[in-house]
């Protein structure tokens, strides 16, 4: 029976009134997203006892209402790759956004986000803070942004001249009577608590990007006076622990820039002791942020994600920042909530990176899968922390530099052919480099293959030119 047109367009005119309404209650049944994204966080947290005087109750809370990836890593060691990689689903040899100055955008031009696919699929996106790096922030990705973030306080005077405030470029400072409120963080977390408290029809997406515990870590002294400088416990470092490191390796230690400059101005302890004020810090504005989930209606419906965006070494390798690819510079925190899937309390040892962050969510979402992701969902280690997984965790910085982490293995493998080799069974501090062992040699020939060959390393993105 042939159709009329009249009736293939009257049909058509039921379909387009009837759709909206049928996304529309789908979506309310979706599970909203809260995403924690957090600067320059290393394993120095409770949960992971990264250092035994971490003081972090409200990230300790966080992880024991779910499952927290003991051996989670980066899948850059810098700010803008790490991010980019995260919230594109693209590894950086794919991307060609290696490091900091590149801007990744416009390598990516049509790329669509996590945010933007959720943004797609029916949920209000909204952020504030950091989440992408610095000048490279895409207002596309949100259909809400903060703009209340503004500047913390600064020293006083006689603080900027404190000769235990900074060494070389490592800058802390206590801001001693400075408001709490004051702080940036604080009021992005405000923000963030306002809109978790309401009642909402559409399902959302909140991208919460706390700076610290990012340089400059200068906050109110009375995170600073839970750690007594007197007290503080600074990393063990061997004094010969460079010595089996090669050369490129050493380049990117710099043992000769901040660790001289900490170590001639007797600042190690202080450093810490700031580093360590900072997490406090920002860990109570993640405690603000948890308690307006828990006191509105969005609790039990809410997946939560939490995430620092590489590691950062306080001395070990002689070396400070990220910028490296040890386990340091690395490895940082992970968290998932899942109502339903994920049990409180749980731990997973086994190893992930975070190009599995963008397709766990939408998997935990039930949205559809994009086609261009890096990663696949982990789901299953939600569900089984002792699921089957085959995978290890893969760690670029600048192009052909990468680092395969398995369950016991970090096999580095740098540009000009440089191995080390580190056994985290027998040497977890990566002491002792075993990549000289002849023995070891197709060990390292097998986790090679899966690290790029220069061949597929895309090349360098463009440099931004003012930096």
């Amino acid at each position: 029976m042939m159709i009329r047109p009249v009736c293939i367009l009257l049909i058509a005119l039921i379909f387009s009134a009837i759709a909206p309404i049928a996304i529309t209650a789908n979506a309310a049944d979706r599970l909203n997203v809260l995403m924690f994204a957090v600067d320059d966080l290393n394993d120095w947290i409770g949960v992971l006892r990264g250092h035994p005087q971490s003081i972090t109750p409200n990230i300790d809370r966080l992880a024991a209402r779910g499952m927290i990836f003991t051996n989670a890593h980066c899948a850059a060691p810098a700010c803008n790759p790490s991010r980019a990689a995260l919230m594109s689903g693209i590894r950086p040899w794919n991307s060609g956004v290696y490091l900091n100055p590149q801007p990744w955008r416009p390598v990516m031009t049509d790329v669509v986000t996590l945010p933007q696919h959720f943004m797609a699929n029916g949920y209000h996106a909204r952020a504030g803070g950091k989440i992408y790096h610095g000048a490279y922030e895409d207002r596309a990705s949100w259909n809400t942004w903060f703009e209340g973030y503004g500047k913390s306080p600064a020293l006083n005077a006689k603080e900027k001249e404190n000769p235990h405030a900074k060494a070389g470029g490592i800058v802390w400072g206590n801001l001693h009577n400075a408001p709490v409120e004051k702080m940036s963080d604080y009021k992005l977390a405000i923000w963030v608590a306002d809109f978790l408290k309401q009642k909402h029809d559409q399902p959302f997406f909140v991208g919460c990007g706390f700076k610290k515990p990012h340089m400059p870590w200068q906050v109110p002294g009375k995170y600073y006076d839970k750690f007594p400088v007197e007290d503080i416990t600074i990393p063990y470092v061997p004094q010969n622990d460079l010595d089996d490191i090669p050369k490129a390796g050493l380049a990117m230690a710099k043992p000769g820039g901040d660790h001289t400059k900490i170590i001639n101005s007797e600042n190690w302890k202080y450093a810490v002791q700031g580093y360590l004020a900072t997490i406090n810090f920002m860990d109570e504005q993640v405690g603000r942020v948890l308690d307006a989930l828990d006191a509105g209606p969005n609790a039990d419906n809410t997946i939560i994600l939490f995430w620092g965006d590489h590691g950062w070494h306080l001395g070990e390798k002689q070396h400070w920042r990220k910028f490296s690819l040890w386990e340091e510079a690395t490895k940082a925190p992970l968290i998932f909530v899942a109502p339903g899937v994920t049990q409180p309390g749980t731990r997973c040892d086994t190893p992930v990176d975070f190009m599995n962050i963008y397709p766990t969510l939408v998997d935990l979402a039930g949205l559809p899968l994009p086609k261009h992701l890096d990663g696949v969902s982990i789901k299953p280690l939600l569900q089984d922390a002792n699921a089957k997984w085959d995978r290890p965790a893969i760690t670029t910085h600048g192009r052909n530099n990468n680092a395969v982490r398995t369950d016991r293995w970090r096999y580095i493998r740098y540009v000009n052919g440089d191995q080390e080799l580190y056994d985290h069974d027998n040497d977890p501090m990566e002491f002792t480099n075993l990549a000289g062992d002849k023995a070891n040699a197709p060990l390292m020939k097998k986790l090679g293959t899966y690290m790029p060959t220069p061949a597929q390393s895309v090349k360098d993105a463009p440099r931004d030119k003012r930096k």
